[in-house]
């Protein structure tokens, strides 16, 4: 139970860094929260501050993801290989909510974050990397061909589950459990998206666009 309590409190903090506020505000002078869709995630910072700072942001908010699951398989090193086996995924698992309440409840930004698409990208990276790989190129495909970044993250996050459990026959019911948790969280975080979706009133984005 002390595993849990400390290592999700480490997650919770570190989902917490809000990336695009502080890149916003300490290199253009914008709070992201102020201006186009007011989200302090990667996807607004792309429109509102341009490729680099949206890269910036991104890559942040993955790394912290990522290092939020992979720091108790760090600490929890080969002299406990036994302890690994039983019960790491599960520390793991509680580090991933907790990192993805953080950024959407972030301590050091006033409680008000992003959807949280980046970081849990960067926590399936750290958790499952196949599986993440996938949903990456299914994302990417998707927001390719639409133009849609909400569209490509809600499609990429509906098939983590069935990917994880179909494709790669995961069995683990925490992982699986954790997989149908993300999914919806993701869905219901973009609410709004779908709705503008729906009535064709969704915000483009070109990947490539000079």
């Amino acid at each position: 139970m002390m595993s849990f309590l400390i290592f999700g409190l480490i997650a919770y903090l570190l989902g917490s860094i809000p990336s695009a506020v502080w890149v916003g505000k300490k290199w253009y002078g914008v709070d992201v929260r102020e201006a186009g869709s007011k989200n302090s995630g990667a996807t607004n910072t792309f429109r509102l501050l341009g490729k680099k700072a949206g890269i910036i942001v991104l890559l942040l908010d993955i790394f912290k993801g990522l290092l939020a699951v992979i720091l108790p398989v760090i600490i929890f090193n080969s002299e406990f290989q036994e302890l690994i086996q039983v019960e790491v995924i599960h520390v793991q698992i509680v580090c991933a909510i907790t990192a993805v309440f953080g950024h959407v409840f972030p301590l050091f930004a006033s409680f008000k974050g992003g959807k949280g698409v980046a970081t849990s990208l960067g926590i399936v990276i750290g958790i499952h990397p196949p599986t993440a790989l996938v949903c990456l190129l299914i994302f990417l495909v998707i927001f390719i061909i639409s133009s849609y970044v909400s569209f490509g993250a809600i499609v990429s996050a509906v098939l983590f589950p069935v990917i994880l459990i179909f494709v790669f026959s995961e069995t683990d019911p925490w992982l699986i459990t954790f997989s149908l948790v993300l999914s919806l969280a993701v869905v219901l975080a973009h609410r709004k998206n779908i709705g503008r979706l729906l009535k064709g009133e969704e915000n483009k984005m070109k990947l490539f666009k000079k």
